[in-house]
């Protein structure tokens, strides 16, 4: 059975029973759910018998834990060392993820359905690596801390996830195989093309006119605000 890690990442310690049957686990949760996975079909997906995954996990709850944990921490390795290299604004970062396993990206897209405590720590991860890529490109725009840079690193963190959870869509609507680098490559140069679209249309007057509206907008509620409070 390959590992959900992607082609070199699985450690060398990591080839015991428990981790073929939490890899097999990661598998059948991506593609039936938590309710839908079996201790059976994992059992039967692991090659070892129910006796021995319930030996090493006790429950299904505790087995979700388990890859909860590993997916955790894959993430947390992978955003590391794109801020370390300075590639989270890269889009050959996107093209990265995507040539990742496919197993490994249908359980991110089921947990952050799910709203799991390990989905919002991965997405909390994208997001303070967002600030840190925002902070560090546009110092001035976005200064470190401010709620301008959290608020925008929060919805590049959503924008970037929901490119994630959506995959399935996305390989049947540009007609790629799920997982190929074909996708892996169109995905981000789509996005690339769109940012430089929209940036061109925020410029705009009808871009300029959207702004300002918005604007003023924000100031008649901050300002209803300000008075509900003095009454």
């Amino acid at each position: 059975m390959s590992s959900p890690y992607g082609s070199g990442e699985r450690p060398a310690a990591d080839l015991t029973a428990r981790a073929r049957i939490r890899d097999a686990a990661l598998a059948q949760f991506a593609e039936h759910g938590t309710k839908g996975a079996t201790i059976k079909n994992i059992a039967d997906a692991a090659g070892v018998s129910v006796g021995l995954v319930q030996h090493h996990f006790g429950s299904k709850a505790a087995l979700r834990d388990a890859c909860d944990d590993v997916v955790v921490e894959i993430f947390r390795q992978r955003l590391s060392t794109a801020a370390r290299d300075g590639e989270l604004g890269d889009s050959s970062f996107m093209a990265a993820l995507f040539e990742s396993s496919p197993p490994l990206l249908r359980y991110l897209g089921r947990i952050i359905l799910e709203d799991t405590p390990a989905a919002t720590a991965v997405l909390d991860q994208l997001a303070s690596g967002a600030e840190d890529f925002l902070t560090g490109t546009w110092p001035d725009r976005y200064p470190a801390g401010s709620q301008r840079v959290r608020d925008a690193a929060a919805v590049m963190a959503a924008m970037h996830s929901g490119v994630t959870l959506l995959h399935g869509y996305l390989t049947r609507r540009m007609g790629a195989e799920s997982g190929r680098r074909e996708q892996a490559t169109r995905v981000p140069l789509a996005l690339l093309d769109l940012y430089a679209a929209m940036g061109e249309y925020v410029t705009s007057p009808d871009g300029e006119r959207i702004r300002a509206a918005t604007n003023a907008y924000r100031h008649d509620i901050e300002e209803g605000t300000r008075h509900d409070g003095h009454r």
